[in-house]
């Protein structure tokens, strides 16, 4: 399975971090219902924003969900 991932991950050039959480603890901690379901975590380990279905980059919901996203990145990274 991650090899897989790994494999896919290189062919569609996908920059960013990715998570395999075959024991779902991850999910679990997220307390997450859905799928597909996506999570913005800020820099200090907050969750942030949730959204639930999917999101395409040439819809509105893919063109809010890259403002939230380049607003996170324009924030500090003073967690107190």
């Amino acid at each position: 399975m991650p090899e897989a991932v790994a494999a896919h991950v290189r062919e569609h050039g996908l920059a960013f971090p990715h998570l395999l959480d075959n024991d779902l603890q991850y999910w679990k901690a997220l307390d997450n219902e859905y799928w597909p379901a996506l999570y913005l975590i800020d820099r200090c380990g907050r969750l942030r924003h949730k959204t639930i279905g999917e999101v395409h980059a040439d819809a509105e919901s893919g063109q809010r969900l890259e403002a939230r996203i380049e607003a996170l990145l324009a924030e500090g990274t003073d967690c107190r």
